[in-house]
Formats: structure tokens, C-alpha cells, sequence
């Protein structure tokens, strides 16, 4: 790389709550055998979560885990005025520490590496991303994890500790891609629910990452992988088990991929029917969805619109300011917008649903609507989302139940709360259905 300096501050910052392992810490920078492959590492760091998360662990309004510790009801933002829910009893600092009740591995290895995969112009681009290994032994499975909507390049996982890491306590091992526009590509801007292009991001990390573990002998004991994703997540890990199921299911396939499970929570599925509830509604419970949804199709499928036909010139003037500079989470971004009404946003033009430009923009959000595909899921699948969501439309989950009826999916569907407790949820669920689905395997061995 030109700048092996640039690239490293772009992607360590202060690692707070890390701590570092003696005599048992394995150096995966400077194994001979990896060396030449795709995934080049970049650096390594060991964190024991023993005494808990790390501080650089966040939630997907970019809120610190701990910051939650010590308070009895988790503050969402003062958006009842606009958006109905109920309150969930389950506070979102009890569910946190649930996650880290069981299993035995407290020490999770975190690697930052990069990989070769595609621009939005199909162009090769260098990626950033991070594996997440049990210290001790080869990993029961790995699990692809897709990231919920991040703002902040602080939030990117080659920068943070993603709280899906937890499930390494219970020895699995994790494969968590940044991004196009974080991590090393933090300058760009992310094309944000551009699913077959961010699908596409995703799953070459595991192709990239699958020889490096085998060469630094941290294979996994089974070859058949775990998809995970919540909120974009959610969205882009189904995009995922749809480019796979449709491009890379053959066994004489030279990548062939063999997917064991599918976790998907609090996903867009249907990008058209969320924006349409904004505008339908004249609400937008997550603000900074507007600009990002309307920007990620814009630059994201080269669309002859200006953003400022669009939105509103107050807000368009702090695009690069407050998004694109990746310096603010979203919690920071939506108090800085500081309304939840889409006219507010929104110009005229954008609010008419019957105008050329935005019959355009609909028309991308369809395409990058995983639910518009003539497709339907082979494996199994585990679907959450929360009747209160006020961030991605309960809509969507309704939608996808509808589109893939006759798919081996189970579906969690009830008043879970908002957005980011639901999200503490899912991946409890996660952990709790990995936990039986090994005790069933016991019972038979």
C-alpha cells in the first residue's frame, strides 16, 4: 500500500478496554505461510472480556455500550410526539449483560486485514475489515456478519470492537467487512442500501479470508458458514444468502459456499415501502435515513439527480459536513438535524410521489430491495424485527413474510420496542439459538 502510516491511523484509533495477552497471544501478522494471499493483515490486538465490553463497543445509534451501564430505561430520543411505540420492560443494559453470561471464551483475538473486491463503477478497490477469533483453538463455524448502519468511521468494525463479538465467548469466529466507505475507504462516499454492490463487498471478504485461516491453521472445524445481519445488516445479509444461493451453491463451483443458518433482524427489505412511509407519513423516526437513503441511490446507481432538487438546501449544505465526513455517529447527526417531520427535509419535489425524480429514485429503491428479487430462500432462516420499530418500518418485515411464505424462515415478530434495544435482542436470540442448536447436536452424538 502507498501509505501503510495513513492506512494504519485511518484504522486504529485509541483502543479503549483492550487488553493485551502474554504468553499465549499468537502473532497472525507474521505467519510465512499467509503471506501473498488477499487478505493482508494489518494489524492485531487481543481483548478479554472478562470485566465486559469494550468502551469502543457501540449500538446502532453509535451510543457506547457502556454508556447504557448503569440506567434503568434506555433513552431513544424524544420522538413520541411523532412516532408511536410501546416501552419494552427489558432494558437494553440487562439484555448487554446477558450477552456476555456464557460461554468460555473471554479472550477474542481482533485482526484488521484488507481484501481486493469492487467499486460502485465495477473498478477493483482495496477493502478494510476485521476477523474476530477465539483465542484458544479453531473456531466451531464462522459467522459473516453485515453491520447495522453506522455514520461514524469510529463505528467501522476495523475501528470499533462490533458487538456481535460476543459470540465468540461461545467459540465462533466472526468475518465483519467495513464497507465501501470505511474503514480504509473512509473518504468515500458509502452507497448506502446499494445491496447487490455491498452483498458483493461482503462476500469477498470470506472468499479472501477462507485461505488465510486455513494458513495460519485456524481453519474452522465445520466449512459451513452463518450469515448474520441486523438493520442494513438485516437487508444485506439476505442479499448476501441470494448471491450465494444464486451464483456460488454449486459444490464444483471453485468458490463454492455452503450456508448452515441465516440470521437476519430489523432489515430494509423493501427500501421503496420505508421511503414511502416516510413521505406517507411525514415522519422519519431516524432522520439521517433520509439524506443517506436518497444519496446512497443517487451516487450509488449513478442517477442523473441533484440531492438539492431533494432535499432541503439547509440540509443539503451539511451533507459533506455531517455525513460524508464520517467524524459523527448518527445519534449526533439526527440531534443535529433536530426534526422528525419529512416536509422539514424534504423540498416539494421530494415529497411529491408523482414527480419524474422521484419516480427515478423509486425506481432504484426497488432494484436494491432484496424483497423485488425473483428469488426465494433455500436456507434456513431466522427473521426478528419489532411491531415498534420506528426506524425501519414494521412494513418491511410483513413485505418479506409475504414475499417468501413458502421458505423454511422462522419469524419473531412482537412489541420488542424501538430500533436499538430490539437490536440488543436479536443477537441474544442469535446467541440463545446457537446455544440449542449445539445441545440438540449433543443429544444426538
Amino acid at each position: 500500500m502507498k501509505n501503510f502510516k495513513l492506512i494504519l491511523a485511518l484504522l486504529i484509533p485509541a483502543l479503549t478496554g483492550c487488553r493485551f495477552a502474554g504468553e499465549q497471544y499468537v502473532d497472525f501478522t507474521d505467519i510465512e505461510a499467509a503471506k501473498g494471499l488477499s487478505f493482508r493483515v494489518i494489524s492485531q490486538h487481543e481483548t478479554d472480556l472478562s470485566d465486559g465490553l469494550p468502551d469502543n463497543c457501540y449500538l446502532p445509534d453509535g451510543t457506547s455500550i457502556n454508556a447504557i451501564a448503569d440506567i434503568t430505561a434506555y433513552d431513544e430520543g424524544d420522538v413520541s410526539q411523532v412516532v408511536e411505540r410501546r416501552t419494552n420492560s427489558t432494558t437494553a443494559a440487562n439484555v448487554a449483560q446477558q450477552l456476555l453470561k456464557y460461554g468460555n471464551q473471554n479472550h477474542v483475538i481482533e485482526v484488521v486485514g484488507s481484501y481486493p473486491s469492487l467499486d460502485s463503477n465495477i473498478e477493483p478497490v482495496t477493502l478494510s475489515g476485521k476477523v474476530m477469533l477465539p483465542r484458544d483453538g479453531r473456531p466451531k463455524r464462522m459467522i459473516l456478519v453485515s453491520h447495522y448502519t453506522v455514520c461514524s468511521n469510529a463505528e467501522a468494525p476495523s475501528n470499533c470492537f462490533s458487538l456481535e463479538g460476543v459470540l465468540v465467548k461461545l467459540g465462533y469466529g466472526l468475518i465483519i467487512p467495513d464497507y465501501m466507505g470505511y474503514g480504509i475507504t473512509g473518504k468515500e462516499v458509502h452507497p448506502y442500501l446499494v445491496m447487490q454492490l455491498t452483498a458483493r463487498n461482503v462476500l469477498d471478504m470470506y472468499f479472501a479470508v477462507r485461505p488465510w485461516l486455513k494458513a495460519i491453521g485456524r481453519e474452522p472445524l465445520n466449512d459451513d458458514i452463518y450469515l448474520m445481519g441486523y438493520s442494513q445488516g438485516g437487508a444485506t445479509t439476505m442479499a448476501v444468502e441470494y448471491l450465494i444461493e444464486t451464483s456460488y451453491s454449486q459444490p464444483e463451483n471453485d468458490n463454492y459456499v455452503k450456508i448452515h443458518r441465516v440470521f437476519a433482524g430489523g432489515g430494509p427489505y423493501d427500501v421503496k415501502a420505508t421511503y414511502e412511509r416516510f413521505v406517507t407519513t411525514d415522519t422519519a423516526g431516524y432522520p439521517v435515513a433520509v439524506p443517506l437513503v436518497l444519496q446512497g441511490m443517487i451516487r450509488g446507481n449513478k442517477l442523473k439527480i441533484n440531492m438539492n432538487d431533494i432535499v432541503q438546501d439547509w440540509l443539503y449544505d451539511k451533507l459533506d459536513d455531517w455525513i460524508n465526513s464520517k467524524q459523527y455517529t448518527s445519534a449526533q447527526i439526527n440531534k443535529m438535524i433536530g426534526t422528525y417531520v419529512t416536509h422539514e427535509l424534504l423540498t416539494p419535489e421530494g415529497m411529491n410521489q408523482s414527480s419524474d425524480k422521484v419516480a427515478e429514485l423509486y425506481k432504484a429503491m426497488t432494484t436494491n430491495s432484496i424483497t423485488s428479487y425473483n428469488w426465494v430462500p433455500k436456507a434456513s432462516v431466522y427473521i426478528m424485527h419489532s411491531i415498534d420499530d420506528e426506524t425501519v418500518p414494521y412494513t418491511n418485515a410483513t413485505n418479506a413474510k409475504s414475499k417468501w411464505e413458502n421458505a423454511n424462515i422462522v419469524y419473531n415478530f412482537g412489541h420488542y420496542g424501538g430500533h436499538v434495544p430490539t437490536c440488543l435482542r436479536f443477537i441474544y436470540s442469535v446467541q440463545t439459538l446457537l446455544q440449542e442448536e449445539e445441545k440438540e447436536r449433543e443429544r444426538y452424538e
